[in-house]
Parts: C-alpha cells; structure tokens; sequence
C-alpha cells in the first residue's frame, strides 16, 4: 500500500519546483513529451495531438495519409485533432511550423489505449509477481507498448512530465519493472481482439483517491474548500497556508478530543500522561511496549530544548530527520511544518517561533502500515542555526497516544499520497487531451480508514475524469483484496465498507465494470502475487462492457434478500451454471444483521437452487445481509466457471 521511494512535498519547496517545470517546459520540442517512438494512438476516436511551438506559429501536423493545421496560443500552446483511424500500424506522426521546425515520430501505432491507475497493488512490477521468471523470459510482443508515468504532484495542473518518459516495447528487457495487471490485462483483450495495446501506468503507492481528483471536483463534494484554499495559498505564501492549515487541523482535533484551548498536545501544558519514549531505538514497534508492538495510527512526540538569546534571534531550521510516514511539527504551539513520506525532514522556521530560554517541540507521526516512527539517529534532529552552529534535540523526549477516534487524522492538502488532487496535477493533467479506450483502477486501501465515504468518491472520480478524457469513459476497478487476520465473530470493517462503496458504484455506472478479488489475497502481504487472475476477471468485466459479451460480467451478485418465516433468503443473478461452495456442503460467512452496528450474527447457508437460505437466532427480525463482511473473510460461494460472489450488503425486504 506504500510506496518507500517517495517525493517529499513540503510548501516551502512548492516555487523552485515549479521554476523546474517552466524551465523544461520551454526547452520541450514541438510535440508533448507523450508523442514519442513506439507510441500507441486511440483507434475508433479523434486522434489528438497536442505540444508547444512560439506563440502564434503556424503548425501542420501529418498522420498516414491525414493532415490537420494548429496555431499555437499567446503561451505558445496548440492542439490539433486528425480523423479516426482504424486499427493498425506503423505510421510515421510529423509536425512541421511555419519556421522550418519539425518533429517526427516513428513506429507510431493504431489501436486501444488503456490508462491504468491506483496504488501499490497496480504499480506491483511483473518481476515481483506469481511466476514471473517464465512471465518474463515470454513477454515478447511487438503489439503492446508501455509508458510510465514519473512520480510528481504539484498544487496546480502541470502540462509536461517531471522527467521524461519513452514508449517501451514489450520484451524481458522491458517488462520487468512495468505494472503486472496492466500488462496481463492487455495480453487478455488480445485474445479477444487483437490490435496493438498502449499501456499507461500512472499509479502511487499509498495513495489515496482524493490526491487522483481535480480541485473542482473535490469541491463540488463539499467539505474540502478551506484545505483546498491552503494549498492553492501554498505555491504563493507558504507561511500563509501553514497557518490556514493549523488554523483547519487543530480545529479537526478539538473537535474530535473536546480538548480546551490550552489542553492540546501541542500546547504548554497539555492533558493526560505523556510516558518516555526510547526514540534512540528508533520505530516505536521496537521500543518493547506492549500497546505500541502491533501500533497503525498516529502518535504524539514531545521534547524541550533550551536556547540562548542569541540563538533564538537567528534565522533557523528545523531538521526532523526520517519519519515513517507522515509528521507535522509544532514548536512552541505553532504548526510550523507538514509533510508525507519520503526523504530528511528539515523546516525553515518562520520569524520569532524560537526564544531564549525553553522551547517546546511536538510532532505528530501518522503509520498506516507496518513499522512507524521516528528512525534516524538522534543527531537528526536538531535546530540549525544561520551561523552554522547546530543544537541536538538529544533530551528526554516522550509519547503520547491519541484517542482512537484521532488515530488517523486529516492529512496536510500538498502531502503527496494523501493529498487533495496534487497527484491528479502531476500525473494525470499531463494526458488529459489524450483519447483513451478506458480505464483501470485498482485502489483503495489508503481510504479504508474512512470506507463509508468511497462509494460517493468514487462515483464523483469517475465523473471528473470523464470530464477529461471523454464522456463515456470505461472505468473498470479492482475490488480490494482480503488482507489481515481473519474475523472469529462478525465485526466492522473499514476494507468492507470500501469494497460495499466500489460496488455499488461500479453498480450504479452502465460503463463500468468490477473484478472481484477477495479470493485472491494474502492475509499476510497487502500485495497479492497472483495478477494473471486479476487481468482475467477484468478483461472479462471489461468484454461485458465493451463488446457486449453475453457472458456474466463477474460471477454471481446478490438481487435481493427477503424474510421467509423465521429465515431469510437471498436470490442470486448472473450465475454461469449452478451455484457451488468449497470444502464445505454448505457457504459460510453470510451474516444476518440488525439496523445498528454490533447486531450481526453469523448465519447458517443452504443452497436452494439460484437462492442461498439463511437461518439465525435473529433471522427473523434481521433488516440486512452481509457476506464476507470483513478485512480479510473467507468467502466459498462461485458459480461453475469458477468467478466467486462478492462481499456485499443488501437490505431485507
């Protein structure tokens, strides 16, 4: 679910890095880094092409036997459409300006352009997947080409990639590091329909589907205004927007802890216990504290460090060192710094936060997978001073745990993974001319935190990418995986509530699809090894949708559950002959639930043809259904072909 190789975003750093991107921009050639050899151009659809010339020329552009005339912008932009084009290939792409300049790009085929997207589970690389020695050592295909897109995130929307990128053709040379299910999803279509594939992998680990959206879209949600206010403010004062970011979060936590003014962490006398923390042994998962051995969520550091008059009058830096994963820093009561993974920590500090005598310094760590904390060595962190002297924060430092209702807070807008539409700038904004087949999703486990809210995101993303890419834009998505221990008792579960959002989404969207992947987990690796099914159950979702393909699009769904006496029966669809269970004669994991949470008791499962019996000690009063209904549920109802159902909810009529 997290990517370890990180850019880090901090509003400081927000001018120089776009002074980078205007640099490079005005030194690109005449077409958009996009258009290189090997490319793969949209079949069926208006070819668009796009890129930057001097402002006002005049620009012929050339494909096959089509031509099409552009004229570049007062800001040296110009974008031109050619006629579609049927499948097929090479053809040479040209572009001539009135001064003589040209481009040309070789070997440029025709046929289906998929963009795949997500996180950690679509970026999982061939060679780390099930079998890939002799995926790879069988790759060769003339016919799919590959692009991935660089990792960059940024406040505003971005023309160009923040470092080049090359079309890569499919071979053992070039498929080991590109995403898994994109590739194998591409060689299932061809089973299908074989015309050249273009595969691009946009996709970051860790990341959440908010950092995917535009601003606008996020807006229109409601709820995001002011953090999307402070991030706009940040490429322009970062002071400014650090202080309308503390002034949005602090009020998060008082309203959350109930805390007074005064009584917060990160002020002088903050309640509760605050107990000694053994940073010198780096995550706390290592400390030997039995409440932090197994720890996900945020955790609260405290230290003081004296300074003289001379020092605290200097123009200063805060270094924090490696923080795994996310931090933000408070010295003397003023949030003075943000930021997600990735990289040395290190914040310039605003005019008069230090004085002479003691000072306090707090800092929050948010880990949502695996180990969390503070690793460097003490001698990270420090305040650096302008006249090169340095003091170590090297005192008794001490933690505090937040309330369970806080253990997962907001997240800093320019925080890349969990950002607000930041990554959408960098790495999507980029394509947004391009005419695509569809799309591929795969994410999900950044939001389970909070998996109530995925089915409204979910459904508003794929409405703002369509307004990008196209109105009736395929998007075909990866149900999450199970993951973690498996469940004794029913319980609330954050993976099933993100699982319920992505269906009932993807239900509710007559071009999209869902591949079910329940079934194909690792309870003990967030990241299944098994694409090669993944890509069949979505190039088969995927056929359903495209090509009306008879064939049910992912196994058998739930219509409706009705109460039947003192029992309940749910009636399945979209079965390809009968249903079946495994190792057992009966299915397990249905769960028949009250109208508050707590209320569900497992049930006891009788095939009934089409039609799943359920009986309880609460069957006759349940108000839902629930199956697999966990974060990692064994789930053993399929059909013949074999495609398992799905975890779902569905209310009792």
């Amino acid at each position: 679910m997290r990517a370890r190789r990180m850019s880090k975003w901090l509003p400081g750093a927000m001018l120089s890095f776009g002074a980078v991107l205007a640099a490079s921009s005005a030194n690109a050639a005449l077409l958009h880094d996009l258009f290189q050899d090997h490319v793969v151009l949209q079949r069926g659809q208006a070819i668009n092409v796009w890129g930057r010339a001097a402002p006002g020329e005049s620009l012929t552009v050339m494909l096959a036997n089509s031509s099409a005339q552009a004229t570049a912008d007062s800001t040296g932009l110009w974008r031109s459409s050619l006629p579609n084009m049927s499948a097929g290939g090479p053809y040479e792409l040209s572009v001539t300006a009135a001064s003589g300049a040209k481009q040309v790009v070789n070997d440029v085929m025709i046929g289906d352009v998929w963009l795949c997207s997500g996180q950690s589970n679509m970026v999982l690389q061939v060679h780390r997947a099930l079998d890939s020695r002799s995926e790879i050592a069988n790759s060769t295909n003339d016919s799919i080409r590959m692009l991935t897109v660089p990792l960059a995130n940024h406040p505003d929307p971005q023309y160009g990639f923040v470092s080049p990128v090359q079309w890569l053709k499919a071979s053992p040379a070039t498929v080991p590091e590109f995403s898994a299910l994109c590739l194998y999803f591409a060689r299932e279509m061809q089973k299908k329909d074989n015309v050249p594939m273009g595969l691009i992998n946009s996709a970051w680990g860790g990341s959440k589907i908010q950092s995917w959206m535009t601003a606008s879209a996020l807006r229109s949600m409601g709820g995001y205004d002011r953090a999307l206010d402070a991030l706009a403010q940040s490429s322009k004062d970062p002071v400014a927007a650090a202080a309308q970011w503390a002034s949005i979060w602090e009020g998060w936590w008082r309203e959350r802890t109930k805390d007074k003014p005064g009584q917060e962490p990160w002020s002088a006398k903050p309640k509760g216990e605050w107990k000694p923390a053994p940073i010198e042994r780096g995550y706390w998962e290592n400390w030997g504290v039995p409440e932090l051995a197994k720890y996900d969520g945020m955790l609260w550091y405290r230290t003081n460090v004296t300074l003289t008059k001379s020092q605290a009058a200097q123009q200063a830096t805060f270094a924090l060192g490696r923080v795994d994963e996310s931090d933000q820093v408070w010295i003397n009561g003023r949030l003075v710094g943000a930021a997600g993974p990735g990289g040395e920590k290190s914040y310039p500090l605003p005019p008069k936060v230090l004085r002479a005598g003691e000072n306090t310094v707090v800092v929050s760590v948010l880990d949502t997978y695996a180990s969390g904390g503070l690793p460097g060595p003490m001698e990270s962190r420090a305040l650096r001073f302008a006249d090169g002297s340095s003091v170590v924060l090297n005192k008794e430092w001490r933690y505090q745990l937040p309330p369970s209702n806080a253990a997962f807070p907001l997240r800093a807008p320019w925080e890349a993974v969990a950002g607000l539409g930041v990554i959408y700038n960098g790495m999507i904004a980029p394509l947004s001319n391009l005419s695509l087949r569809g799309v591929l999703w795969y994410q999900g486990e950044s939001n389970t935190d909070d998996g109530d809210q995925y089915q409204p995101l979910l459904t508003r993303f794929f409405a703002d990418w369509r307004t990008q890419f196209g109105a009736h834009l395929p998007f075909f998505v990866v149900q999450l995986a199970d993951y973690g221990p498996a469940s004794t008792q029913p319980t609330e579960s954050g993976w099933a509530k993100t699982r319920e959002g992505q269906r009932l989404a993807v239900k509710e969207d007559q071009n999209a699809g869902l591949a079910i992947a329940v079934d194909l987990g690792e309870r003990t690796d967030i990241h299944p090894a098994n694409k090669q099914e993944v890509a069949r159950r979505l190039a088969r979702a995927a056929r359903h949708v495209l090509y009306k393909d008879a064939a049910p699009p992912s196994g058998p769904i739930p219509v409706s559950a009705r109460r039947e006496g003192d029992a309940v029966s749910v009636q399945f669809t979209d079965i390809t002959g009968k249903l079946v269970t495994y190792s057992a004669a009966r299915p397990i994991g249905f769960e028949t639930c009250g109208a508050a949470a707590g209320t569900c008791e497992y049930a006891e499962a009788t095939l009934q043809g089409q039609r799943v019996l359920l009986k309880s000690a609460n069957a006759g009063t349940a108000t839902r259904v629930r199956y697999c209904w966990a974060d990692s549920p064994v789930c053993t109802l399929y059909d013949e072909v074999p495609l398992p159902a799905g975890p779902f909810q569905i209310e009792v009529n």
